[in-house]
C-alpha cells in the first residue's frame, strides 16, 4: 500500500507494471542505439582512412553502432569517472560530445589494432 504516490491532480498513481517497465526498458535500449549510431557515425567521419571505411550497408551501419556505444561508454568514463562531468545516465543525448569524443577514441584505437595485427592490408 505504501507504493502509491497521489499526483497534483489527486489520483493515485500505481508503480508501473512490467509492460510499462518492458516498454520503458526497450525505448531506453533504442534511445541508446540512436545515440551509439550517431556518435560512431561522426566518430567515423571525423577519422580519416579509419579501417571500418569499405564497409557498405547494414555491416556500416552495426560497426558505427557498436562503434559509437563503446564510444559512449568511454566518454563517459573520461568525463564522468575521471573529471566528474556530467550526470549518471551513461547513454543519453546530454553526453553526445561525451560519446563523439568517446568514439573517436575508439575507432582510432580499433583502426590502429586491426591494422597492426591484420594478416592482409585493409583496403
Amino acid at each position: 500500500m505504501g507504493t502509491h504516490r497521489t499526483r497534483h491532480d489527486g489520483r493515485v498513481r500505481r508503480p508501473p507494471g512490467e509492460a510499462e517497465r518492458l516498454l520503458m526498458n526497450l525505448g531506453s535500449f533504442l534511445a541508446a542505439l540512436a545515440l551509439g549510431f550517431v556518435a560512431g557515425a561522426i566518430a567515423r567521419a571525423l577519422i580519416p582512412n579509419d579501417a571500418f571505411r569499405h564497409m557498405h550497408g547494414w555491416r556500416s551501419w552495426l560497426t558505427s553502432a557498436g562503434l559509437g556505444l563503446l564510444g559512449a561508454l568511454v566518454g563517459f568514463w573520461i568525463f564522468h569517472g575521471l573529471f566528474g562531468v556530467g550526470d549518471t545516465d551513461k547513454f543519453d543525448w546530454g553526453g553526445i560530445v561525451g560519446a563523439v569524443i568517446g568514439a573517436m577514441i575508439v575507432v582510432a584505437l580499433a583502426s590502429f589494432l586491426i591494422r597492426r595485427f591484420a594478416k592482409r592490408e585493409v583496403v
